[in-house]
């Protein structure tokens, strides 16, 4: 293995290891914080427990069809973290607006921000949804005709 590619698999592991630490932590958390209460909140669990699963088949077995199932994924998360942000923000509008009905604007946009449920907390998947993006970007499994070699495998 050149140098270059040999920099680039190790860069590509180290991801994938960032992409497990965070999907993983984020599992739980969401777990411990019984994210459960309706279908929206399932929404990234699922992506999540799916992602360990694509990461995993990503990690053991780099083909053309594991890579592009997981980018699909990853593009998933991403949609889930915008999702999530405006679900969150809404939610934190209209109890700012029982609380304050008055409140509007600038005002109304910052409280909302920084309200009950935290709006920016679900940007951690789209977070992931990059790692694992960049993770694959380019891989030598995507190539047509290519093998990934053991040494090259994530």
């Amino acid at each position: 293995m050149q140098s270059g590619s040999r920099t680039l698999h190790w860069i590509r592991r180290a991801l994938l290891v960032l992409f497990f630490i965070g999907t993983v932590g984020l599992l739980v958390e969401l777990v411990l914080l019984e994210h459960i209460e309706s279908a929206w909140q399932w929404i990234p669990l699922a992506l999540l427990g799916v992602g360990l699963i694509s990461g995993s088949a990503v990690a053991v077995r780099p083909a053309r069809v594991t890579i592009r199932l997981h980018q699909s994924l990853m593009l998933l998360f991403l949609a889930s973290g915008l999702l999530g942000l405006v679900l969150h923000y809404r939610g934190n509008v209209e109890f700012e607006l029982e609380m304050y009905p008055s409140m509007k604007g600038l005002e109304l946009f910052w409280k909302s921000l920084g309200g009950a449920t935290p709006s920016l907390a679900p940007m951690a998947m789209a977070q992931l949804g990059l790692v694992g993006w960049i993770q694959v970007y380019r891989h030598p499994a995507l190539r047509r005709g290519a093998r990934a070699e053991p040494e090259e495998a994530t």
